[in-house]
């Protein structure tokens, strides 16, 4: 059934007669286009939650000109959806919502805590330290530390030495296992080398390459990559200056997403960064998780990297780094050797 502005105004007074948690609560105004809410938002300074019904019936919800909070395609789910927004504004907590979504109707509830479509179980509790495995970088990389870059490889003839030379690093160096402490030595800092290095390893099935620039005659596009078998590779890659951090996933060579390169700066605690049902809906579900199971993890990028470890595997060796024992090279003179 298409959703007109007046099925959904009916269904949702229906909806908080029926709920003495939502009694009282207004639908968020609603516009026709979204060029009429960015009008709306220019000439009338309008701030707050606001509806787009488009001609196909299909819902957005926007905070902001730039800030989509979520798409629905039918009424239960816009229904949901408003709920879901609804109790954000009565519990700052993610458990404590869940509880709130149980009260409305407990089928949502179930559906909150599972982070993805109606029907989905939660995925069960991963029972790690959410700071070791792979979150324990989350932090400095925001300030583009040790690296802008974090690239991850992996299929069945993948090995990090063949990565770090493929993407420019110099033979000598890969040879002869120099560690990053053989870069910086002992009256160097990291700052006199690391736009001209790498850092690479295996941590589990992955191969993992971390770097700022690769030299300009590179050989790493997707044809050398397909070469050698890469199946699957992920890029994390960040600019703190302008505020940009993007997710990038790629499976048999093709991006695995619903609407191009992910920015992470829009994942906000307790939204589903990623359209429900979708490509990436499995990495809803292991944020959800996350946000469930370390509610003292307060930074969101640190959730979101232990959310990739527990669905992806990513994982980096935070002792390798710290004691300077990771493998590293610098880019071969002239590029890729």
């Amino acid at each position: 059934m298409k959703i007109t502005a007046d099925a959904l105004a009916g269904a949702w007074r229906r909806l908080a007669a029926g709920s003495h948690l939502l009694a009282g609560t207004p639908l968020p105004p609603a516009c026709a286009s979204y060029e009429e809410y960015e009008a709306r938002v220019e000439d009338d300074g309008f701030t707050g939650l606001c509806l787009v019904l488009e001609d196909d019936g299909t819902v957005w919800a926007y905070s902001g000109p730039y800030d989509e909070v979520f798409v629905a395609r039918d009424l239960d789910e816009a229904l949901y959806c408003l709920t879901e927004e609804a109790v954000r504004g009565l519990d700052g907590t993610i458990d404590g919502r869940a509880g709130l979504m149980d009260r409305v109707d407990p089928a949502w509830g179930r559906r909150f805590r599972g982070g993805g479509p109606d029907g989905e179980d939660p995925a069960p509790p991963c029972g790690r330290d959410p700071l070791e495995g792979f979150a324990w970088i989350a932090d400095a990389w925001h300030e583009q530390a040790p690296y802008t870059s974090l690239a991850f490889f992996r299929g069945e003839d993948v090995t990090a030495e063949r990565i770090a030379l493929l993407h420019g690093a110099d033979p000598g160096h890969v040879a002869a296992g120099t560690r990053l402490a053989d870069l910086t030595g002992a009256d160097r800092g990291h700052w006199d080398t690391d736009w001209r290095s790498c850092c690479f390893g295996q941590a589990g099935d992955w191969a993992f390459l971390l770097y700022h620039e690769t030299p300009p005659v590179a050989r790493a596009g997707g044809e050398a990559l397909a070469a050698m078998a890469v199946t699957e590779s992920v890029h994390l890659s960040a600019c703190s200056a302008k505020a940009i951090y993007t997710f990038d996933y790629l499976r048999d060579g093709h991006r695995v997403d619903d609407d191009g390169i992910i920015e992470l700066i829009y994942y906000d605690r307790g939204r589903t960064p990623y359209l429900r049902g979708g490509r990436l809906d499995f990495l809803n579900r292991a944020i959800r998780r996350a946000e469930l199971d370390h509610p003292e993890v307060t930074d969101e990028f640190s959730l979101y990297f232990h959310a990739l470890e527990t669905s992806l595997g990513l994982r980096l060796p935070r002792r390798d780094f710290e004691e300077g024992t990771v493998r590293a090279a610098l880019w071969a003179p002239g590029g890729a050797g």
